[in-house]
């Protein structure tokens, strides 16, 4: 896979996230995280909710299911998720991503 991140950013605490195929960076705030994600195979993603998200797509294509609206997403797009909101989704190999979760404990350290 490209190699996404510079340094500083693989050099961020590996974020706990169980998905298959993934590898993530973990940014954390006592407010909210930032992580910097990158995925190695497809991922179905269950519905869930949670705290407000933002992300912004570097590679790839994601498809979200936002309360009941599917749309997909490539380099350059932006989405949003208000908290609370039910989603799910399809992320696709060679998916990269900037995230931002409204809230200090959405993922553990490694």
């Amino acid at each position: 896979m490209l190699e996404i991140y510079p340094e500083p950013i693989r050099d961020l605490p590996e974020a706990d996230i169980p998905l298959d195929g993934i590898k993530a960076y973990l940014s954390q705030s006592d407010s909210h995280q930032i992580i910097f994600m990158e995925f190695e195979k497809d991922v179905d993603l269950p519905e869930h909710s949670h705290a407000a998200q933002f992300g912004i797509v570097l590679e790839g294509k994601i498809e979200l299911m936002i309360d009941g609206k599917k749309k997909t997403y490539m380099k350059g797009d932006r989405y949003y998720i208000p908290e609370g909101t039910a989603h799910s989704g399809k992320i696709y190999a060679g998916y990269a991503d900037i995230t931002f979760f409204n809230e200090p404990g959405r993922y553990s350290r490694k």
